[in-house]
C-alpha cells in the first residue's frame, strides 16, 4: 500500500507545506469530538484540552496571560468544548474540467490538488472530510473520516476519475444539501461555467440548511485572457459540438460576459456570506489554500 506522500495529488513537498494549517468558519459547527470550532450545543465540557501559539485573529481572551509572562510568548488555551467539524469537498467532473489551454495543467488536475489539500487540511487539523465528485448529479461519494488511512481511497480515486460530459452544478449541489446533515463546511471545485442564477440557487440551498460554503473558481488562464487570435474550429468538451469562432472578432464581448459572470457568482456569494476564491491553473494549490484559511 502507498504512503501517505506518495499519491499523485498529495505530493511530500505539498503535505509538508499544508501542515499546520488551520481552516475556520464563521458559523457554529455541529460535531463529535473535541476540534477548533465552536459548537452550537450549550453544556459541553470546559475541560482544558492544551496549548497552541496565538495567531492573528484569534480571540484576546484565549490568551494565557501568566504563561506569556513567563515565557514572553502568546499562547492559546484550547478547551474540550470545542467541537470537530465535518468538512465535505464536492468535485466537479464534468467534461469541461479535462480543458487545458496555456496552464500546466488540464482543470480536474489542478482541482484534484485542491481536493486532496483540502481533505488533507481538516484531517491534520482534526477534523473529518469527505468527497464528492459530480457532473449532472453526484457521482461518488466518501463519507467523512478523520483518519488519514481512510482518506486514502479518496486520494486514489482522485488518480483515477473519468470525467463526464454535461454538467449540472445546481441539480448536484440540491442532491448534496440532501445527503449532508446538519451544519458542515462545504467546499465546492469546479469551473462554473452555467447559467451564475442556476449555481447560485444551489448554494443558497446549502446556506439556508446552515452549512458554510466556499467555493473554489478554478479555470485556465487561456479562459480568462483569451489570448487566441484568428479563426479557429472550437469543440465543446461537454457535447462535442463544433463551431468555427473568430477570436479577434468575438475577444472584447467574450471578456465583458465572463466579467459579469464572474462578479454574480462573487455577489451572490457575498449575499449569505460564502467564501469565493478564484483560482487559475498557474496558481500554487497551497497559496489557494491558504486564501481560504485567511477567511476563516
Amino acid at each position: 500500500m502507498k504512503k501517505l506522500d506518495e499519491y499523485r495529488y498529495l505530493p511530500a513537498h505539498m503535505a509538508e507545506r499544508l501542515r499546520g494549517i488551520e481552516i475556520g468558519v464563521r458559523k457554529p459547527m455541529d460535531g463529535s469530538k473535541q476540534g477548533l470550532h465552536r459548537s452550537p450545543a450549550f453544556g459541553s465540557s470546559v475541560e482544558f484540552a492544551e496549548y497552541r501559539e496565538y495567531r492573528p485573529g484569534d480571540p484576546i481572551a484565549r490568551i494565557d496571560w501568566p504563561v506569556y509572562a513567563r515565557s514572553d510568548r502568546y499562547m492559546i488555551r484550547r478547551f474540550h468544548e470545542d467541537v470537530s467539524m465535518r468538512c465535505y469537498v464536492l468535485l466537479d467532473i464534468s467534461g469541461s474540467m479535462g480543458y487545458q489551454g496555456s496552464g500546466t495543467l488540464r482543470k480536474i488536475e489542478f482541482a484534484s490538488y485542491l481536493a486532496a489539500a483540502m481533505l488533507y487540511v481538516m484531517i491534520q487539523q482534526s477534523d473529518t472530510s469527505a468527497l464528492m465528485t459530480f457532473d449532472t448529479e453526484i457521482r461518488r461519494y466518501y463519507e467523512p473520516t478523520s483518519t488519514f488511512t481512510r482518506l486514502k481511497p479518496m486520494l486514489l480515486e482522485l488518480e483515477t476519475l473519468t470525467l463526464g460530459q454535461e454538467g449540472d452544478i445546481e441539480a448536484s449541489l440540491h442532491a448534496a444539501a440532501e445527503l449532508i446533515p446538519g451544519k458542515a463546511l462545504v467546499v465546492i471545485i469546479s469551473d462554473f461555467l452555467e447559467p451564475p442564477d442556476k449555481i447560485i440557487r444551489g448554494i443558497n440551498h446549502l446556506h439556508h440548511d446552515g452549512k458554510e460554503v466556499t467555493l473554489f473558481h478554478v479555470m485556465d488562464p487561456t479562459e480568462v485572457n483569451m489570448p487566441l487570435n484568428g479563426l479557429l474550429d472550437v469543440v465543446s468538451m461537454e457535447d462535442q459540438g463544433k463551431l468555427t469562432v473568430d477570436f479577434d472578432g468575438i475577444r472584447e464581448s467574450y471578456l465583458n460576459v465572463l466579467r459579469q459572470h464572474l462578479d454574480h457568482l462573487r455577489s451572490g456569494c457575498q449575499r449569505i456570506q460564502a467564501d469565493y476564491i478564484f483560482a487559475d491553473t498557474g496558481m500554487d494549490v497551497c497559496d489557494a489554500i491558504l486564501q481560504r484559511r485567511k477567511i476563516g
